[in-house]
């Protein structure tokens, strides 16, 4: 080429430059899987030759996971290609790896002139240069994107929602035996096999170096293995089919909402207890995770760092004391790290359980047609376990390599070089997601007694009309957070079970007892039996709660009995005093 063609080229290239320009685009909606290399060119004939700026890509929606076709190829040039004799179809890379043969045709070749013109797809290594940073900021414009939409007739919410990727091939559009031709690189390298080297036999250069090295996946993607080999020599057809002449456009995927599931509670006043929800919807790691804010009684109670794996959920949960007196508590719960955040709203039913004593038993009290009650027991469960989502990196090192070449000029004037690999340690490693159990356990004893005060009590063995003592003891037994039991309440045989009850005392002897009773003479903790009650066991019932985890309370029934023989009078005697 003489020094006049190669300045007629440059400002031919410089005016389209100039006048076609590439945008520079702010809104950015996807991810680019794309690299480039190439290098200079020889010269054409006059059937086979190229020209700069003859380049165009083609364009296939796939599904993000099977790498499929999802819609329809569409080319997009900024030449007039209407006179395109010889082409292949809009046939996309995927298609040809899953068997789709290679067919030659001469009909009307179709393409889209988009409305804001290509940067250069396919540089020739001297004047017209590709530019990797404009090509991955131009398939990544949303204006962009939503035009690919249009022509691929998919709705661009769901194009960019993470369902789907763009697949790009770089198009040239040479003169090859005199016909103006259109080929990616895939075709271009099967054609090549078809025709016994025909190909490269006049468009090498341009073929199997700078049309496959446009483009080219820096990450494996869709069952294609990111290149790692020379970028700036010819490549093998089979190098070309497998590797090159590729990018691919990935979409963050749609972040899911995250759900919250909440139960309304009961607590009894002036406890500790937990309010827990569970979370769900979407992979959630230590990059991206959740965060639960508990609204309770003007305060908040933030969790932060919630992690889980895709398709499973977290317990998440905050710890906190109930008011001394009964009412209502409206706890509102916000969880920020899906898409929106979501909120929910808990009702807690704060309850006193100290409102219900029995009132004082009297010698003239009769119930003459007592018949004794099984009985009632309430919800009992005796251990809870859950678990808790963790994530720990597991890092995975890869050698990414970046061949150069380095000229070097010879004391003789002789120009050699050799090659140079400026690459870099990258960690591709990932997310691993581990889950730990926790089991919490409760068990209780409840012991009754006749009072201390009772003189003629012998074991387990007294009288109506006395009183009794009671003491329960608990253990609490696990790995995960807990409160110690914190209430009991009895429950006795004389109301069924029912109507009245006592609350038991937390005392410093290490259990919970009656409180002290302000009808008995001594102040003794005591339950007096009523004087009318019949010979025969006389059980008492105690609901033992109050045992607090993250995944709920744990309770107990608890039974214990004494013997009624006789009553409180058969111990007076009546006589004369001397």
């Amino acid at each position: 080429m003489n020094i006049f063609k190669k300045i007629l080229i440059a400002i031919i290239i410089f005016s389209v430059i100039c006048l076609n320009g590439f945008p520079v685009h702010a809104d950015s909606v996807g991810d680019p899987n794309i690299d480039s290399g190439g290098g200079g060119m020889g010269n054409g004939t006059s059937q086979n030759f190229w020209s700069p700026g003859n380049d165009g890509v083609r364009i296939t929606v796939v599904d993000s996971e099977t790498g499929q076709p999802q819609s329809a190829s569409v080319d997009y040039t900024n030449i007039d290609a209407s006179d395109i004799r010889f082409h292949f179809g809009q046939v996309s890379k995927v298609q040809y790896a899953s068997g789709t043969s290679l067919s030659p045709s001469t009909s009307t070749y179709n393409f889209i002139t988009p409305s804001e013109p290509l940067p250069a797809i396919v540089g020739d290594g001297e004047y017209w240069s590709s530019n990797i940073d404009q090509i991955r900021s131009y398939f990544t414009d949303e204006q962009i994107v939503k035009r690919i939409a249009e022509h691929t007739s998919i709705d661009y919410d769901d194009l960019v929602n993470g369902d789907y990727k763009l697949m790009v091939e770089p198009i040239i559009y040479v003169t090859y035996h005199g016909q103006r031709t259109a080929m990616t690189a895939t075709e271009a390298a099967l054609y090549d096999q078809q025709t016994g080297g025909d190909i490269k036999r006049y468009f090498a250069d341009l073929s199997h170096k700078n049309l496959p090295l446009a483009m080219f996946l820096e990450e494996d993607d869709l069952g294609y293995s990111a290149w790692s080999g020379s970028t700036n020599s010819r490549m093998t057809n089979s190098d070309i089919i497998n590797y090159l002449g590729v990018g691919i456009v990935s979409f963050k995927e749609k972040e899911d909402d995250v759900e919250v599931d909440a139960f309304d509670y009961e607590y009894r006043v002036d406890t500790d207890v937990y309010t827990s929800v569970t979370v769900s919807g979407g992979e959630h790691t230590p990059d991206n995770p959740v965060t639960v804010i508990f609204e309770i009684k003007n305060k908040r109670y933030t969790v932060n760092n919630v992690v889980y794996p895709d398709g499973d959920s977290q317990l998440v949960w905050c710890k906190w004391h109930t008011p001394q007196t009964e009412q209502q508590v409206e706890i509102k719960v916000t969880v920020y790290g899906g898409a929106e955040a979501s909120e929910t709203d808990i009702t807690a039913n704060i309850v006193d359980l100290d409102k219900n004593p029995p009132p004082n038993p009297t010698a003239y009290d009769r119930n003459n047609g007592f018949t004794a009650s099984s009985v009632s027991r309430k919800e009992e469960k005796s251990s809870n376990s859950w678990s808790v989502w963790s994530a720990y990196w597991a890092e995975n090192w890869v050698w990414v390599p970046d061949w150069n070449w380095v000229t070097v000029v010879l004391p003789n004037g002789m120009i050699t070089g050799y090659w140079q690999d400026n690459g870099e340690w990258e960690d591709h490693g990932e997310w691993i997601f581990e889950s730990k159990s926790y089991r919490v356990s409760l068990s209780a004893e409840m012991k009754i007694t006749p009072d201390e005060k009772n003189p003629t009590a012998s074991g387990k063995n007294m009288k109506s009309g006395y009183g009794i003592n009671e003491k329960v003891t608990s253990f609490v037994s696990g790995n995960g957070e807990h409160t110690d039991m914190q209430n009991a309440v009895t429950y006795f045989p004389e109301f069924g079970y029912k109507t009245y009850w006592r609350l038991l005392e937390n005392t410093s002897g290490g259990g919970f007892e009656f409180k002290e009773n302000k009808y008995s003479t001594y102040g003794n903790r005591t339950h007096f039996t009523p004087l009318w009650y019949p010979d025969g066991t006389y059980t008492a019932y105690t609901w033992a709660l109050d045992c607090w985890t993250p995944a709920g309370m744990l309770s107990l029934n608890l039974t214990d009995d004494v013997s009624i023989d006789g009553n409180v009078y058969d111990d007076w005697h009546i006589g004369p005093t001397y």
